[in-house]
């Protein structure tokens, strides 16, 4: 499975070893994880985004470096708190429901894709 290319998962078909390329789209999903807290996700970015504006303000006016700095690491801990509740939701519902499936090839199939898609997203909030 590592060689599938990202976005795309295998399906077995019927449990016979002919494996079918699948791609994953988010439109094929009934719903994501965050759905039911959309709303607040959408407030929180777009305060986030008010203090972005609000940084190119202060550089704009010459302000002190680390005050501007300061306002940095402010969105910084906002945009990591957005990313670990969107990280949870996808453990909470994509893997979840992976694990759900009822066909066991499928299941351990698509519980790895979905591990891998939730480790290589850690990885790159952690670089």
């Amino acid at each position: 499975m590592t060689d599938t290319p990202r976005g795309y998962y295998f399906r077995f078909m019927n449990g016979m070893e002919d494996a079918l390329l699948a791609h994953h789209t988010p439109a094929a999903d009934a719903s994501h994880g965050y759905t039911s807290n959309k709303d607040a996700y959408l407030r929180r970015l777009k305060r986030i985004e008010g203090q972005v504006r609000g940084i190119a303000r202060m550089v704009e006016e010459d302000k002190y470096c680390i005050d501007i700095l300061t306002q940095v690491a402010a969105v910084n801990k906002a945009l990591h708190a957005v990313s670990l509740g969107l990280m949870e939701e996808h453990i909470g519902h994509c893997v979840i429901g992976a694990a759900s499936e009822p066909d066991a090839v499928v299941r351990a199939e698509q519980l790895d894709f979905k591990v891998k898609e939730a480790t290589d997203a850690i990885g790159r909030l952690l670089r």
